[in-house]
């Protein structure tokens, strides 16, 4: 039998045509404490702004991916008891969360207010769940307008929320327990992230406690 004549390429060939490296586009894959808040801003000034301020708020404390967000439900949450119930995408590892003072009286607030009632937190003017390219949209059009020094993609929030965790001295393996990463490939990431925060660490700290003592995994 004749072997085939196979050719190894390189990952970097796979990318679609025309697309760049993410170094030629942004310096790093995360947002700093300022940037987010300026970000969180920009997203508040949107026609429905309350409800954009939240899908950013939620993504960036709880390390979401954007489809984890358009998968939200009310019956995830217990505003009695102030938790949030994540459930992971990608083979991920799912958690409960404590949600603090602001994210509380905001989803509080949310299900008020939502018209058309719906069983997803997070849905259009036609009551249906957001989907994926526009929160995207709208991540990237406040990146804009909050005039951040690159263009901003909704999956930097997670990276940003891995760097944050870790600029509060949280450990590898705790950042992993709240993020859920199972895959080696988002080990690795996250790996990168808290390494990358110990050159510029972030005091994030609600209520005057640490960050990871009240974002936390529920036993």
């Amino acid at each position: 039998m004749k072997s085939s004549k196979l050719k190894l390429i390189d990952c970097a060939d796979m990318r679609p045509a025309g697309r760049k490296p993410n170094r030629a586009y942004r310096v790093r894959e995360h947002l700093t404490e300022g940037e987010m808040a300026k970000l969180l801003t920009a997203l508040k000034a949107n026609r429905h702004g309350h409800r954009d301020w939240l899908i950013g708020l939620l993504i960036y404390r709880h390390g979401l991916r954007v489809s984890e967000a358009c998968d939200l439900r009310w019956d995830d949450l217990n505003l009695a008891k102030g938790t949030i119930t994540v459930r992971r995408l990608k083979g991920g590892v799912d958690s409960g969360h404590y949600l603090e003072r602001d994210e509380l009286a905001g989803l509080k607030r949310r299900q008020r207010e939502q018209e058309p009632k719906a069983a997803y937190v997070f849905v259009n003017e036609r009551g249906q769940p957001f989907g994926r390219m526009g929160i995207a949209r709208m991540i990237e059009r406040a990146g804009e307008t909050a005039k951040l020094p690159f263009p901003a993609h909704v999956h930097m929030l997670r990276h940003s929320t891995g760097h944050s965790l870790a600029g509060t001295g949280m450990g590898f393996a705790a950042a992993t327990a709240l993020l859920g990463p199972r895959q080696h490939q988002q080990h690795r990431a996250l790996h990168r992230d808290v390494a990358g925060a110990v050159q510029e660490p972030v005091a994030l700290s609600r209520l005057g406690r640490p960050y990871h003592t009240t974002l936390k995994c529920i036993l």
